[in-house]
């Protein structure tokens, strides 16, 4: 079978197509696909899939095989396939998620898709929606993991996020990032953000639900950039620069919620073929 390496930031993903041919997800097979060692290495598979309403579906599979309602930096590589090569046609159009219908911007060079913006919809702010065992917004709330101490928010941008702008030593990050992903607060699991604000840049750190330590997380920076203006730590209305290991996103909400934007590169690496599906 066909497939297709693309990389937005450093968080890389193996695409399938299946709008010309006919593919059943399987978890299973997308575990194989992404360990780094026997497969081809990932965090985790892109499914194009015919429109349901919209140009265009993504499902998204974790590197362990568990689904992920949305994945930004994900969709961002995926509107680069679907326009590269010709699946839409236009600059702007529709991709349908677990999340819903979320509006791609791209932008060119040299015919070739360089940069998508998204259009992220709303965060998500109510505890039990989000979801987290928390009534009403959580935000700049304390909480405790492993007998540390620290102030966190929960944000989804269709997929569950905590978000801790407070200094914490690398020891402390590294332990509590599998810890509060897995932690029963979290109904669904949860994506962790340990953050930092300097300059009206955020910079962070992210351990991925179902994928561990990651170069970078497009709904990650956008929980992030909205936890933080919520927090008065950036302006709302305003592209804030966001740096991730694996480079810089840029993210506007706006003063009523009411969407997230995020704009940011996608890369084809290499393509090829892979026999076993």
């Amino acid at each position: 079978m066909r497939f297709w390496k693309y990389q937005g930031i450093g968080n890389d993903f193996v695409l399938v197509d299946g709008i010309t041919q006919h593919l059943e997800i399987d978890p299973e097979w997308c575990r194989r696909v992404c360990d780094r060692h026997y497969g081809i290495g990932a965090d985790g598979v892109l499914y194009l899939l015919p429109g349901e309403g919209t140009d265009v579906t993504m499902r998204i599979i974790n590197a362990d095989g568990s689904e992920a309602e949305m994945c930004g930096n994900g969709i961002r590589c995926l509107a680069k396939h679907a326009r590269d090569f010709g699946f839409v046609k236009g600059d702007v159009f529709t991709v349908h998620t677990l999340r819903g219908d979320l509006e791609a911007t791209v932008s060119l060079k040299g015919g070739k898709v360089a940069a998508v913006r998204i259009n992220m919809g709303a965060p998500i702010l109510e505890g039990r929606e989000v979801p987290v065992d928390f009534d009403g917004r959580f935000i700049d709330q304390p909480f405790e993991a492993m007998g540390v101490r620290f102030r966190a928010n929960a944000v989804s941008m269709g997929n569950p996020h905590f978000i801790t702008f407070d200094p914490l030593t690398e020891e402390q990050v590294r332990a509590l990032g599998p810890v509060l992903e897995a932690h029963p607060f979290f109904p669904r699991k949860t994506n962790v953000e340990f953050c930092r604000v300097e300059d009206g840049k955020i910079h962070i750190t992210v351990y991925e639900r179902g994928a561990a330590w990651t170069l970078a997380c497009g709904t990650g920076a956008c929980a992030t950039t909205t936890a933080a203006a919520l927090n008065g730590l950036v302006p709302f209305g305003k592209p804030v620069d966001v740096e991730l290991p694996g480079g810089w996103l840029r993210i506007t909400v706006d003063p009523d919620l009411g969407y997230v934007l995020m704009e940011g590169p996608a890369e084809l690496v290499f393509e090829g073929e892979i026999e076993g599906y």
